[in-house]
């Protein structure tokens, strides 16, 4: 399925009157207290995230997994459907592919697929959590902390592959998330483990091609309960920092124990200049995978305030790969979507709102209630119209989620796949 120029224009012609009479209001009242409205709009215009290609079906836990009718069981429709949510929102510009999950049979048609819906190839990501099919190696106890050499030269040649694969795509960068672990004290030793793992993300960095990054991804439990082997940015600032200058960390929303200080995390990597990527996600408890902004909206406004100063004033630090990482066990997967990147354009909005030079004022003067003041103000304004004129100017519509829905997108999808299709890699 594909959504033309015309059903755009058809969608945004009911919503257009009460969206410039909202837009106008809002346009006057942020340039009454001196803010750019339009190079708001151009950065929200420009902002990309990166869809990853196991979010386009339905999520499960421990326990089952409730499929969700026409889902994409290949990769050339997990490709169709970012196209979908990128006519929509014009804001999911790329597509983060999972490794042996989306191994490409005709580069030349992904690639010339991918660039019909205007969509570039983000992050490969590898798996060396789960044994594949006649692999001479077991992840059981490990991947690249393994006390096995094979299991070790197992991982790191599967990683050189990933590489090879997203280099075909034109894919810039690769990110290695870990299971390795234990359950139990005793199990393994933590700087054996530790060294192992260095060594090992050593090695694949050897095989990047000089324009590419390495993204070493963190997390504090789950699978394993006991210990992680990276289980926070420190650790994994630290094995980029032994890695080399392409080796950056990348932070996860949901991959932090309750209530971490993550924009103060993200401020010291922006300084130090290792903040590689970013995954966007909300969560309660735990790594819950959450529609983004759903349970903690004013903390992903913390964060970007904390990522728009980083972007302003630490030239050091590249600039960010922005993707979602959600699961999705009792929503449209694409309805999802939507909604995150909605929440993060939001947020991004009104983090740019905020006036750093009055924050710093207040923040020299010891001014607590001002600084308070200043960023309540940024957070409390309804932005929406901004996000809807980007759109409008991208060529995207004004309400997404109610034009997927007019459109009937999900079953026409069903009508292409069938209802008991199932995605790929879940």
């Amino acid at each position: 399925m594909r959504i033309n120029k015309d059903q755009i224009e058809e969608q945004n012609k009911e919503n257009l009157s009460s969206h410039r009479d909202r837009f106008n209001f809002l346009g006057d009242t942020l340039s009454k207290d001196d803010k750019d409205v339009n190079t708001i709009i151009q950065k929200l215009e420009k902002f990309q995230v990166a869809i990853p290609s196991w979010a386009l079906g339905a999520g499960g836990t421990r326990f089952g997994r409730f499929g969700f009718q026409g889902e994409p069981s290949t990769l050339e429709q997990k490709i169709d459907d970012v196209g979908l949510l990128h006519k929509l929102t014009q804001t999911a510009g790329a597509i983060s592919l999972h490794i042996p999950w989306d191994v490409p049979k005709d580069y030349a048609a992904i690639k010339e697929l991918a660039n019909s819906h205007d969509i570039v190839f983000d992050a490969v990501n590898s798996n060396t959590f789960q044994d594949q099919k006649d692999a001479a190696e077991s992840y059981k106890y490990g991947s690249l902390s393994n006390t096995s050499k094979g299991s070790r030269e197992q991982a790191i040649a599967h990683n050189i592959e990933v590489i090879k694969i997203g280099d075909k795509l034109g894919s810039k960068s690769l990110t290695v998330w870990l299971a390795d672990g234990a359950n139990f004290p005793g199990q393994s030793n933590f700087q054996t483990a530790l060294n192992h793992t260095q060594d090992s993300l050593k090695d694949i960095y050897k095989a990047l091609p000089n324009d590419w990054k390495l993204f070493i991804e963190y997390k504090p439990y789950e699978p394993n309960f006991y210990s992680t082997v990276i289980q926070d940015w420190g650790t994994s600032f630290m094995l980029a920092n032994e890695c080399g200058e392409k080796a950056f960390s990348l932070v996860d929303l949901g991959h932090h124990l309750p209530n971490t200080n993550i924009e103060q995390i993200v401020s010291t990597l922006m300084l130090k200049g290792k903040l590689g990527g970013f995954h966007f996600n909300d969560s309660k408890y735990g790594d819950d995978d959450l529609t983004v902004g759903s349970v903690k909206p004013y903390a992903l406004f913390l964060i970007f305030n904390a990522l728009v100063y980083g972007m302003e004033n630490n030239p050091q630090n590249p600039y960010p790969a922005w993707m979602i990482d959600a699961s999705h066990n009792v929503k449209d997967p694409l309805e999802d979507l939507i909604q995150s990147l909605e929440a993060i354009q939001e947020a991004y909005a009104k983090a740019l709102l905020v006036d750093q030079k009055l924050l710093t004022e207040a923040q020299l003067n010891h001014d607590v209630v001002r600084c308070q003041e200043i960023l309540q103000d940024a957070y409390r304004t309804d932005v929406r119209p901004l996000l809807e004129k980007a759109r409008l100017n991208s060529g995207g519509v004004i309400s997404p989620i109610n034009a997927y829905r007019s459109l009937t997108v999900r079953k026409e999808l069903i009508k292409e796949r069938g209802a008991n299709s199932v995605a790929t890699g879940l």
